[in-house]
């Protein structure tokens, strides 16, 4: 014989739902005292003082409330400002304030119908630092590997060259100069014009730069070599003295980039030999050097380095 059972009426899981509905509002609309723990974040610290250390995040607040409200609260994590406006003075670059004396403030800001009870924490501790400015001098790093008969046709150029960086008196006062983060180039044959970004220093916080970028520029020729015969001149040789040299020219090899190679001709350097330091050091021979050139040469070689002389009597 089949064992018979009862089915639960669906009205009853209905009263269930509606009693537990109408005892959550009951509950929830009670009022309750309870801490929820606010984050925080500081306002209106003076424009010279910089913070050099995190302060406290949160605050604990003993509110009381009804239960809806309570709720919302915690889920909304609404995020408390405290004034840093006017601060008391622990040591050289500690200070705090007593959060209490906010206490209207902070009420202003919680949500309506949430009553503040208390603040558990009393003191809020700030450690600041003067803040200051400085130029600092870039400095690039580059790894450029050119062309087979390119190179660079003028220094490489930064701008900007130099930034203001503002932070604490301490930190600045450290830095010399900044690193710009490493540039590789492969294969380069013709100008380049590259954006960097400015290396921060390790171990140094709340550090403002007042650009983070740097752009890095160069100029790229093709590179030429010539040879000219340029005529040398001898200096500090004493009165009622003459020599003859064994030649009255040297050659000078040199290398230009391709676009001035028209520039350079033979007057374009200037060649001295010192008599007088050949006659001080005891050499029977002068030594021809290079005393001006064009800036755009960018190596230069002279054949011979010797000159032989003879004294005329």
């Amino acid at each position: 014989m089949a064992k018979s059972s009862k089915k639960i009426p669906k009205t009853f899981f209905s009263f269930l739902a509606i009693s537990a509905l109408i005892w959550l509002l009951i509950t929830f609309s009670k009022e309750y005292k309870t801490v929820i723990n606010y984050p925080v974040k500081y306002t209106k610290i003076a424009q010279d003082k910089l913070l050099q250390e995190t302060p406290i995040k949160k605050i604990d607040v003993a509110i009381k409330a009804s239960g809806f409200k309570i709720l919302r609260a915690k889920i909304s994590q609404k995020t408390i400002e405290l004034d840093a406006s006017k601060l008391n003075r622990k040591n050289s670059s500690k200070f705090y304030f007593l959060i209490d004396n906010q206490r209207s403030k902070i009420q202003k800001q919680l949500l309506t119908g949430v009553e503040l009870q208390e603040i558990i924490q009393d003191t809020i501790y700030l450690n600041l630092g003067l803040l200051t400015s400085k130029k600092i001098a870039l400095k690039p790093n580059l790894e450029i590997d050119y062309h087979i008969g390119y190179d660079l046709l003028d220094e490489i150029t930064l701008k900007p060259d130099s930034i203001i960086v503002s932070g604490p008196e301490s930190q600045i006062a450290k830095i010399n100069y900044l690193n710009l983060k490493k540039l590789t180039l492969t294969d380069v044959k013709s100008n380049f014009k590259e954006q960097v970004n400015i290396q921060k220093p390790e171990k140094s916080k709340n550090l403002k730069f007042n650009t983070t970028i740097s752009t890095i520029y160069g100029k790229v020729d093709k590179f030429t070599e010539g040879k000219l015969q340029v005529p040398i001149t001898i200096k500090n040789l004493p009165p009622n003295t003459n020599i003859t040299t064994l030649t009255k020219n040297v050659e000078v090899g040199f290398v230009v980039a391709l676009s001035n190679f028209v520039k350079v001709s033979e007057t374009s350097f200037k060649i001295e030999c010192d008599y007088r330091f050949s006659e001080k050091n005891n050499l029977d021979y002068l030594i021809p050097k290079v005393v001006a050139k064009p800036d755009f040469v960018k190596s230069f070689k002279i054949n011979p380095t010797k000159i032989d002389f003879l004294i005329q009597k």
